[in-house]
């Protein structure tokens, strides 16, 4: 904000002398004079239209100041600046603000920072009930584990997303995950309220879900019963078939023995 809202009177009308230290930077791209504001005492800056296509809305701002006891106006410095309707570019985010969930490709590396809030020492005690857990994995080598800080940020992530109660699918669903056979619960206090699917039929199948997700193929939706188990076939051990008998005598007709009569004989 300036300072003084009175503009010194010897700069208020140097405006040619402004507008020519404009020009010598911008021949021929400097527009209409816009206003003059009060920087300091004897500090005063002249804003002019810019004819440059490429810098809508853009303002040429001429700073001026006049010594003590001066009667010239003297050049500070010739800046082009963005006026209220300018284009500018979107404001610069950091590239591990930038990043998001499947960006990652093949190959990339991710670095973690080494005060990363989602990751504490693994020796530290965390704010829940996992201070055993975390003990036991001192003996797998690894040198971080989630923070409670992070833990929460991926509790309301997941349950804020596709994995969570409000996904079109899940409010769809005959019920919910928790009673679904295919749910695994994590380990820990997330057991508590996620687990993983295991269904391979399953939208979700391999992915957190929270325990009132749900989806059409939770394992009590349908039950189809089983089908009977055949029956054993029938073996009729009683009757004989003759096949290729004697002539005369027909298949399964009584034969000469069951007369008295020898085969053969008439």
């Amino acid at each position: 904000m300036p300072s003084h809202s009175t503009v010194d009177s010897v700069l208020a009308k140097a405006v040619d002398t402004a507008r020519a230290a404009a020009e010598e930077d911008a021949p021929g791209l400097v527009g209409d004079h816009l206003g003059v504001v009060a920087d300091d005492e004897r500090v005063a800056t002249h804003l002019f239209g810019t004819l440059d296509p490429a810098y809508r809305g853009w303002q040429w701002a001429v700073t001026l100041v006049r010594a003590p006891r001066a009667r010239d106006a003297t050049i500070d410095e010739v800046l082009l600046l963005p006026g209220d309707d300018a284009v500018l570019a979107p404001a610069w985010v950091p590239w591990s603000e930038r990043l998001r969930p499947g960006d990652l490709g093949v190959g990339d590396l991710l670095p973690t920072p080494a005060d990363d809030p989602r990751l504490v020492p693994a020796y530290a005690s965390l704010e829940d009930d996992d201070d055993q857990q975390v003990s036991w994995e001192l003996g797998l080598g690894r040198v971080r584990v989630m923070s409670y800080e992070g833990r929460i940020e991926a509790v309301d992530r997941w349950y804020d997303g596709a994995a969570g109660p409000e996904a079109p699918i899940a409010r769809s669903a005959p019920a919910a995950c928790a009673s679904c056979g295919f749910f695994l619960p994590l380990a820990g206090a997330l057991r508590q309220a996620f687990g993983v699917c295991a269904n391979a039929f399953a939208p979700d199948d391999g992915k957190v879900v929270s325990v009132d997700h749900g989806c059409g193929a939770h394992s009590e939706a349908v039950v189809v019963p089983s089908a009977p188990a055949p029956p054993p076939p029938l073996l009729d051990e009683f009757g004989i078939d003759i096949v290729g008998g004697p002539l005369g005598h027909e298949p399964g007709s009584v034969s000469d023995a069951d007369s008295g009569e020898p085969l053969g004989h008439s």
